[in-house]
């Protein structure tokens, strides 16, 4: 993967765990790669430690390319897929573009508060109402599935084979972030560009501290206040 488009980036990144942090597991990586129009499932709850270091054609594993800040990847808020990736398997994250901080950077509103990936899906990508009527339904029978405050379960990420709702709801997402960092990128000044790429490296860094705190409502609350 050495020699795929950096600019814009090849790689977009989400993944998918039973409480996803370091006092939780991970179950799957989505890894969308833009030049092969590909999205692969990376199954982490069986293969374990052999998802990363798996050697491919070329002699790259998985971790090398994660840890590569040569090979832009984008994620959307990485925080806590940085944490577990650094306590489950001694990966530090390296060439992180994050799409919520470019979303806060470009926002003409308050910067308050942070965007989740469904909210700049819905106002931010001009989808067609077919394109829009997937989206939602596609979110709707995934979360029906993990969320326990819909009767769901996260283990569903851990059940093999995996429903084929589970499957699309983990591509759903993913598949949108491409647009949206072209939508993003296109409106950041070189003064903002700067700023998220610091706070990015930031936020790898505090998500691999000591004190990290995976969850709480400081996780709403933006880095700029304006």
């Amino acid at each position: 993967m050495l020699d795929l488009p950096k600019s814009p980036p090849s790689l977009y990144l989400d993944i998918e765990g039973v409480n996803l942090c370091r006092h939780g597991s991970v179950s799957i990586v989505q890894l969308l790669v833009v030049p092969q129009n590909r999205t692969y499932l990376l199954d982490v709850h069986t293969l374990k430690d052999a998802a990363f270091n798996t050697p491919g054609a070329t002699g790259q594993t998985l971790k090398h390319i994660l840890e590569a800040e040569a090979i832009p990847k984008v994620f959307f808020d990485v925080r806590n897929d940085s944490d577990a990736l650094f306590a489950h398997f001694a990966i530090s994250l390296a060439g992180v573009q994050d799409l919520q901080l470019m979303e806060l950077a470009t926002r003409r509103r308050s910067k308050l508060r942070l965007s989740g990936l469904a909210k700049c899906i819905e106002y931010d990508l001009r989808l067609t109402l077919a394109e829009r009527r997937a989206w939602t339904a596609a979110k709707t029978m995934g979360k029906n599935l993990f969320a326990p405050e819909k009767g769901g379960s996260y283990e569903v990420f851990n059940q093999r084979p995996l429903s084929e709702a589970i499957a699309l709801y983990c591509t759903q997402d993913v598949q949108f972030m491409p647009m949206l960092w072209k939508t993003y990128s296109e409106r950041l000044t070189a003064s903002w560009a700067m700023r998220v790429l610091m706070e990015t490296g930031v936020r790898v860094r505090n998500s691999q501290a000591r004190g990290y705190q995976p969850n709480g409502p400081h996780k709403s609350l933006g880095p700029w206040i304006g």
